[in-house]
């Protein structure tokens, strides 16, 4: 079977810094920070009071406020990020075939938690018949990439990926993979979260996976550091549009890059915790490497899954070292969730825009709060700390992680 070449024609998020892929890139790049006290719940009771939290957000920007309010919050994210992505790639779903050739792959870490939050408040306080009808609908995880599809008739495949942090960069991958082989021409994937909770900010306290840096927000998110202290919990979407190269040049369309490659492993150790010496991280890698056919030495900038706890950003750094080995030296390496925070399933596809505007700026966005790389971290590494750098990058990865020792990583290159 003939390989097609993939790339990348539009981009939208939502996330607590901006609310477009472009906007999100230059405040990376100014080394802003959308971390802040949580303001949409009482959080007086827990150890931990800051977030990545959306404010402000108006889902009627991009669909009818009817139709708005039978969607989760990360439902909501999805519809603005994929709206947002699609305007971006200039494309128009106008007749059948190009309806029936484009696909929905948009999953999410944990779903609708703010439904089932207030239904089951409602269940306890008002009894069974007060439940909304709705529960299911907009709790379900697949109802995000089911709602996009219907908005634009969308009839290629069109499903969820749930795997945690890894979601978004899973969901993607395999997008990738139906247009290569020729399944579909067009692919609108990402992922969403809305988990900033008052049970999802309960659940990772209770872990003490969290920061607790609460009078310091801005500084409380810090990769690699010396001094960090969990991650900060945020909530968005992130989603680009990948397309086949040929229907894009027919129709010609702006290039931001090209997909070339994808990786898949898992860890089979821990439910939460990384394998210490990083070696299903690297499988990743490699594996993505050997699908772009690429060598080592040819990665000029990784994004680095970096979620500013103990176990993570150490073993990151390791498999880092076990795949590219010198060349690791010479690498730039940054966390932009010294910025964003971590919004879980949503976290790849956020951060794959970050790749994709690197290559097509050529600026690599820098690892904010990073004062002291701990030891464990390796302060040899390039972590582009504090500024972000003026380089030109010809290829880029982009590494997820998650609970459940799923590992995930992407590159994408220039054309």
């Amino acid at each position: 079977m003939t390989k097609r070449r993939v790339v990348i024609t539009g981009i939208g998020c939502v996330t607590a810094l901006a609310e477009s892929g472009h906007d999100l890139f230059d405040a990376l790049c100014a080394g802003k920070s959308g971390i802040s006290l949580i303001e949409s719940f009482d959080t007086s009771l827990y150890p931990t009071k800051i977030g990545g939290e959306v404010k402000n957000f108006d889902i009627s920007k991009y669909a009818d406020h009817r139709e708005g309010k039978r969607m989760d919050r990360f439902s909501q994210f999805a519809v603005g990020s994929a709206v947002q992505a699609i305007k971006d790639s200039g494309l128009e779903f106008n007749n059948e075939e190009i309806c029936r050739r484009t696909g929905v792959i948009v999953g999410t870490g944990i779903g609708g938690l703010q439904e089932i939050e207030e239904q089951h408040t409602r269940l306890l306080e008002k009894g069974p018949s007060k439940v909304s009808p709705f529960c299911v609908p907009k709790l379900m995880a697949n109802a995000a990439s089911g709602i996009i599809s219907m908005m634009f008739g969308l009839k290629g495949p069109n499903f969820c990926i749930v795997t945690a942090c890894a979601t978004a960069t899973h969901s993607v991958g395999e997008a990738y993979f139906n247009i290569m082989g020729g399944r579909s021409d067009i692919m609108i994937t990402g992922g969403s979260e809305a988990a900033l909770t008052p049970i999802g900010l309960a659940s990772f306290s209770s872990l003490k996976a969290l920061s607790t840096r609460n009078d310091q927000p801005t500084l409380a998110s810090r990769p690699f550091d010396r001094d960090r202290d969990g991650f900060v919990l945020s909530e968005g979407a992130g989603i680009v549009v990948l397309e086949e190269y040929e229907h894009a040049k027919k129709r010609g369309a702006r290039i931001y890059a090209e997909f070339l490659g994808y990786g898949a492993t898992g860890d089979a150790y821990h439910i939460t915790a990384p394998l210490p010496d990083g070696s299903g991280a690297s499988s990743a890698m490699v594996e993505a490497l050997n699908i772009a056919g690429l060598n080592r030495e040819q990665i000029d900038y990784i994004n680095a899954h970096g979620t500013s706890t103990s176990l993570n950003d150490e073993g990151e750094s390791k498999a880092i070292k076990n795949v590219f080995g010198d060349h690791a030296y010479k690498l730039c390496i940054s966390s932009t969730k010294s910025c964003l925070g971590h919004l879980l399933g949503a976290s790849g596809g956020v951060e794959l825009i970050a790749c994709v505007k690197a290559i097509h700026e050529s600026v690599i966005p820098p690892t904010i709060n990073l004062d002291n790389v701990a030891e464990e971290c390796d302060p040899k590494l390039d972590f582009v700390p504090k500024e972000a750098r003026q380089a030109k990058v010809n290829y880029a990865m982009s590494n997820s992680l998650g609970f459940g020792g799923h590992n995930a990583s992407l590159i994408v290159g220039k054309i």
